[in-house]
C-alpha cells in the first residue's frame, strides 16, 4: 500500500514543507519590517552566510510564494525582497512563535539555575 501523500492535505506537513531551510522563519522575520535589499538581508543575519546560501534560500521562499523579488531597473542595479500577500499572513504566525520562543527560553533558563542550584 502506498504512503499517502500530505502535502497540499495536512496543514502541519505542508507548513513544514513550504517552511524548510534553516533561516527561513527568520528571513521572513525580517522581511516583516518591509522590504529589505540583498546585502542589508546578509548582514542581518545572526551568523556568516555565503551569498550562495541566502540566495537560495530566497529562491526557494519566492518559489513557494511567501515572498517577491523587486528588481528596480536601474543602474546600479536594485532587488529588494518583501512579504509576498500569503507570507503577510505568516506574521500572525511569528507573533506566537516569539512568544512560545520566550516562553522556552525562561524554560531553558530555569532548568539551567535549577541545575546550578543542585550542583552547590
Amino acid at each position: 500500500m502506498a504512503k499517502k501523500e500530505l502535502f497540499g492535505l495536512c496543514p502541519y506537513v505542508t507548513a513544514q514543507k513550504v517552511l524548510t531551510g534553516k533561516w527561513s522563519m527568520y528571513i521572513l522575520y525580517l522581511l516583516t519590517d518591509g522590504p529589505i535589499r540583498f546585502n542589508e538581508l546578509q548582514r542581518r543575519m545572526p551568523e556568516e552566510m555565503t551569498h550562495t546560501t541566502l540566495s537560495r534560500q530566497l529562491k526557494t521562499l519566492e518559489d513557494e510564494g511567501l515572498i517577491v523579488r523587486i528588481e528596480y531597473q536601474q543602474i546600479p542595479p536594485k532587488v529588494e525582497y518583501q512579504l509576498s500577500e500569503i507570507g503577510e499572513k505568516f506574521r500572525k504566525v511569528l507573533s506566537v512563535l516569539e512568544v512560545w520562543g520566550n516562553e522556552y527560553i525562561a524554560y531553558l533558563d530555569d532548568v539551567k539555575r535549577t541545575l546550578r542550584e543542585a550542583g552547590t
